[in-house]
């Protein structure tokens, strides 16, 4: 089982720095710096992502991209609730703080199925372990001793 290799930004941060750009003043410029430091482990996170596709030949694998994706969509959440807390000091629309909650829940819903396909992946490599597959029951025992 994989999930999809090509994980890629929702949001162009670019215009999100303009925004905070745009705002002017000293609180502009922190906010600037906190969010450019909050983007570099988001964009840390999803070269991760991407790798891993990369490694996979257009096939991620799930026990891999599930730690991976859970730690973006951890940073993700991190970057909304900055957003939304300080969208007024840091002049952050409504639109791009909505945009980036759905991108996160894009996130979120992607390493919830990683996760799944994981654990999966994992019960059927312990059935297979027990000489079953899936919906197969083990082998039975032959007979021992004297026939």
């Amino acid at each position: 089982m994989t999930v999809g290799a090509s994980f890629s930004l929702r949001i162009p941060l670019a215009a999100l720095a303009l925004v905070l750009f745009v705002g002017g003043g000293a609180h502009a410029q922190s906010c600037q710096e906190d969010f450019q430091k909050l983007s570099m482990k988001r964009m840390g996170a999803i070269q991760s992502l991407n790798n891993l596709g990369k490694a996979g030949k257009g096939k991620m694998d799930p026990a891999a991209a599930c730690p991976v994706a859970k730690k973006l969509a951890g940073i993700e959440t991190e970057m909304l609730n900055y957003m939304s807390k300080n969208k007024e000091w840091c002049n952050i629309p409504d639109n791009v703080v909505d945009g980036f909650k759905q991108a996160r829940t894009k996130t979120q819903t992607f390493a919830t199925q990683a996760c799944a396909a994981a654990v999966k992946m994992k019960q059927m490599q312990e059935q297979a372990a027990q000489g079953g597959g899936p919906g197969m029951a083990p082998p039975q025992r032959l007979p021992a001793g004297p026939l």
